[in-house]
């Protein structure tokens, strides 16, 4: 067997994303300008390419490109569509109320913003960084922390190679070590190096439990002139919230937190999509078939109707905000972007955060690199420089705002209503919240609500629309989603919840698998059990981390593939 390669370098970023690559950018720059000797520093990124595995939604505001490369207009980055329109729209079951201007809050406007794709801004960052001389390895997974104690050292790379049964094949090739004297985590939410080391070192100790939701998201091409370019809709009502107050029309919801888009890429492409809050109760909610509802409402059946679907994709939000943000920084290494809870989900605006993130970190570590100390306390710059910035005042002047909703609709309304006077407290500061597996109810009968029946062209089912995200996993390998306890699945899951990992998942990954009369007995020679079992399609996982959040027992764990497998988006 292969001896495993030790690689030395400076600065090791994880994540090739807005965050990880707006680090390196600024780090070089930073470096440059003091006349410091440039360390070397590596980014590697998971993800077959840089992009492969970015998804928003996503407008965004440009003021941290504006401060990261402030000349990003004339080095053609692809922020080209300014926001030219902005709506919305109150949705019941027939019909549809536009919001009168007074009543939505000011962090919902969007005037100076621009609507992009991710995926082609994560590439352009990283032509940025490559023409600064910074290495960047794609397909290469991060599998391990290295630590000496408390000290982050570096990561351990996946191996490749591996089969199904565990043992090596011909091909088997050791993951790499590479070691650093900073190593910046910016895997995007949920990361499972971040969330390792929360968990070793207690960097999250009487902080809120971070809240997520699951965005689901298409990319349609429209004829010309159906949706303007530049024009943004959000949505509130069906299919998700319980409202308040009467409306005609209205019928069961999901009484899910969360609401839709339409968005104007260009004037015959839009993005539209679905955010479902993870902290719902009812363990038969499917986020994918809500995305459907919203879909079958007439406003969507009129848009689509002459449109053809391309993309597909899905990912988890972290929306806990400023008390949910873990202690991001350490020995030897910090911590950037929605690792880090940097997303304004009042604002519904991620990216700006992201690259601010990786730009304070970058001139933390300037510092540390003058002083040859990447201690804990002197990487602790990190957080003065993000106390003192626009970013903490942006994240703390809505603090409570995502913990408002989580006690329910006509509450968060209320204290939504009285933060912006109170310069984000609210009722009570800080809210408290608990973690979105605890938040599930024990199944009361079977589920009886809507579920809808894809009929191919503006509804599709799970598999079409995996298809269209170009996901690709080596399917000789171990499989990446670690169930530690099957038992636990039969015995207490299937009663207790019905097993809601087959409903929660946006790609079909799960699926609950009961007994056909006469089947024949498994190879032990034992009976099937007649509550079924567990069968993971792992080859259809779209990186989206739901169920590493949701389980109800935190049964189910998300762990790295081999680097190159997963999502290859396009245009999200």
């Amino acid at each position: 067997m292969a001896d495993r390669e030790i690689l030395e370098t400076d600065i090791l970023i994880v994540g090739g994303g807005p965050a990880g690559l707006a680090c390196a950018i600024s780090l070089h720059d930073k470096l440059k300008a003091a006349n410091v000797e440039k360390p070397t520093i590596f980014v590697i990124e998971k993800g077959v390419a840089i992009g492969a595995h970015s998804l928003s939604g996503a407008v965004m505001d440009p003021r941290a490109l504006d401060e990261l490369i402030p000349d990003w207009k004339t080095q053609n980055a692809p922020v080209k569509q300014a926001v030219t329109q902005e709506e919305i729209l109150l949705l019941t079951k027939a019909g549809k109320h536009s919001l009168p201007a007074f009543m939505i809050p000011p962090y919902l406007h969007n005037h100076g913003n621009y609507i992009v794709s991710v995926v082609e801004l994560s590439g352009w960052l990283a032509e940025q960084a490559r023409s600064r001389g910074i290495e960047i390895l794609e397909g290469v997974a991060a599998a391990e922390l290295v630590l000496e104690g408390s000290r982050v050292i570096g990561v351990r790379c996946g191996d490749t190679g591996i089969g199904k049964d565990g043992q090596p094949r011909s091909n088997f090739l050791p993951g790499t070590e590479l070691r650093a004297k900073v190593t910046v985590l910016a895997e995007g939410v949920r990361g499972s190096l971040t969330k390792q080391l929360i968990k070793t070192l207690g960097l999250s100790k009487g902080k809120n439990p971070q809240t997520y939701a699951l965005g689901v998201k298409e990319i349609w091409e429209l004829p010309a002139g159906t949706f303007p370019a530049g024009k943004v809709i959000h949505t509130l009502g069906y299919p998700l919230q319980k409202l308040p107050f009467a409306v005609s029309g209205h019928d069961r919801s999901s009484a899910c937190f969360g609401g839709g888009w339409v968005y104007g890429l260009s004037d015959t492409v839009i993005s539209l999509g679905l955010v479902v809050g993870l902290d719902y109760e009812d363990p038969t909610v499917d986020p994918h078939n809500e995305f459907n509802r919203l879909k079958s409402h007439a406003f969507f059946q009129a848009l689509l109707v002459k449109g053809k679907l391309l993309h597909y994709g899905a990912k988890a939000i972290p929306e806990g905000g400023y008390y949910s943000m873990p202690r991001f920084y350490g020995d030897g290494f910090l911590i950037c972007g929605d690792s880090a809870s940097f997303l304004n989900a009042a604002r519904l605006k991620g990216v700006h955060m992201a690259l601010k993130s990786g730009m304070l970190a970058a001139e933390a570590i300037v510092e540390a690199v003058q002083k040859n100390d990447f201690s804990r306390t002197q990487l602790g710059k990190y957080d003065e420089l993000f106390q003192q910035s626009w970013a903490k005042q942006e994240l703390y002047s809505v603090r409570n705002w995502r913990a408002s909703y989580a006690h329910g609709l006509p509450f968060g309304a209320l204290n939504d209503m009285l933060m912006r006077i109170s310069g984000g407290r609210g009722l009570s500061d800080p809210l408290r919240t608990e973690p979105d597996f605890a938040t599930l109810k024990k199944r009361k009968g079977e589920f009886t609500g809507p579920r809808v029946k894809p009929d191919g062209k503006i509804t599709f089912d799970k598999m079409s629309d995996v298809y269209l995200s170009g996901t690709n996993h080596d399917e000789d390998q171990p499989c990446h989603l670690k169930v530690p306890d099957l038992n636990l699945c039969v015995e207490r899951c299937t009663v207790e919840y019905g097993n809601p990992c087959q409903h929660f998942c946006p790609a079909g990954v799960y699926e609950w698998l009961k007994p056909e009369t006469g089947a024949a007995p498994a190879a032990d020679g034992k009976p099937a059990d007649p509550r079924g079992r567990l069968h993971i399609n792992a080859g259809n996982c779209v990186h989206c981390k739901t169920c590493d959040i949701k389980d109800p027992y935190e049964n189910i764990l998300w762990v790295v593939p081999e680097g190159g497998g997963g999502p290859r988006y396009q245009k999200m």
